[in-house]
């Protein structure tokens, strides 16, 4: 029998210690883009991310900026469709900020692809703004492996408007076809 001075001390100690059980967070990423097509480029990045996170959400933003060639649905079924077979991988479309979305999905990581100094550039200030706006939201940068930082989805779409064969730049689950 334990005297109440022993209870005490157990008590405290599970207080400070817990009960033996930590609470773990999921390391959730989202990788946000266009994907206006999604190409080899996009998808090492996130095949070379998968052993970092718990999750992986593709999410197909919409950019009132840019006149995409292949509607959101279309992109988000080709997504899936190359992704199929990898169960830490999910695919989504949102509206918005993207730091509004990672509050939605409860990610804590924003995964961006490098091809160059200039996307360094870009992501940077996207990066430390995203920061500034949720704090509790990092930025994970991964550089493209150098046989394919050369690819881009305006290159691949400029290919394909021009009646060029571009399925050696995208996932062959991809039927790049002139809409």
């Amino acid at each position: 029998m334990l005297n109440s001075f022993q209870h005490h001390i157990i008590k405290t100690l599970k207080q400070v210690q817990g009960d033996g059980i930590k609470p773990t967070t999921m390391k959730i990423a989202i990788f946000p883009g266009s994907f206006d097509p999604i190409t080899k480029g996009h998808q090492d990045i996130i095949l070379r991310a998968l052993p970092l996170f718990d999750k992986i959400i593709v999410a197909v933003g919409k950019n009132t900026s840019k006149k995409y060639m292949y509607s959101q649905e279309q992109r988000v079924k080709w997504i899936k469709a190359v992704f199929a077979r990898h169960k830490k991988v999910s695919v989504d479309s949102f509206d918005g900020l993207t730091v509004d979305y990672c509050k939605k999905v409860k990610a804590n990581y924003i995964l961006r692809g490098l091809r160059t100094a200039a996307d360094f550039e870009f992501e940077r200030s996207i990066g430390q703004i995203n920061k500034a706006m949720q704090p509790g939201i990092e930025t994970i940068f991964l550089l493209t492996s150098p046989e394919l930082s050369a690819i881009n989805s305006t290159i691949v779409r400029d290919i394909v408007i021009n009646h060029g064969d571009a399925s050696q730049f995208v996932p062959k689950e991809v039927n790049l076809k002139i809409k």
